[in-house]
């Protein structure tokens, strides 16, 4: 079947044993694809629009496989269905997957593994899920369109990480492939361009974006 590389990994790193829940599910790519390619026998796919959802179902219906594949218009984690022990969101913004996730801490208690892939604010999603009780299990790139996602892997478990340890990441600072490399250089020109854009009042910015430069003039340079 036909999946973009993004959803192909997000899938590829859903546990094999898990009965996952896709929220924001679009056409229910994700979920369709887990079945078909990774063998999962059912799946929960939600969004809070009737539109995707009409396509969902032509597609589920198309893939022939409706009786594995759960479609529910729901608003976030108001999908839920006993059992779920696997969230997956992408292609949202990271503080709608921060809200989404905080606004429903009740059936995180029962939630496994998170796998998010946020559009933006992505540093804030890592602070969110370290303070709702999660660790960063693996964290990866992928390439789509001239755009490099992140992709993010939390497991239920506390871990402190410092504010270096966030900003490049626990996992991605240890690797260091071509694409990896190209991420910290882009947001190494990002934040260049940032620091000369500041006005100077604003000082504690500036001193962060000061630090990050420098987190990134190491990384790139070791």
């Amino acid at each position: 079947m036909k999946i973009n590389n993004r959803l192909k990994t997000i899938g590829d790193l859903v546990p094999l044993s898990a009965y996952p829940l896709d929220i924001g599910c679009d056409h229910a790519l994700l979920s369709i694809y887990l079945v078909k390619e990774k063998g999962f026998s059912k799946t929960v796919a939600s969004d809070n629009k009737s539109c995707p959802l009409k396509k969902a179902k032509e597609n589920v219906n198309f893939y022939k496989v409706s009786d594995k594949v759960k479609l529910i218009e729901a608003e976030g984690l108001d999908s839920y269905t006993d059992g779920i022990d696997t969230i997956t969101i992408s292609g949202m913004g990271g503080l709608n997957i921060n809200k989404i996730l905080d606004d429903n801490r009740k059936y995180l208690k029962n939630i496994n593994t998170i796998i998010l892939s946020p559009n933006n604010y992505s540093d804030a999603v890592k602070r969110k899920l370290i303070k709702l009780g999660y660790h960063i299990d693996n964290e990866v790139l992928v390439k789509e369109n001239n755009i490099i996602y992140q992709i993010f892997v939390f497991k239920r478990g506390k871990k402190y990480y410092s504010y270096k340890k966030i900003f490049l990441g626990p996992v991605l600072s240890k690797k260091r492939d071509n694409l990896t490399l190209e991420y910290y250089r882009n947001l190494l020109e990002n934040k260049k361009a940032l620091l000369k854009a500041l006005p100077k009042s604003f000082r504690t910015k500036i001193k962060v974006t000061k630090k990050e430069i420098k987190y990134l003039e190491d990384i790139m340079n070791n």
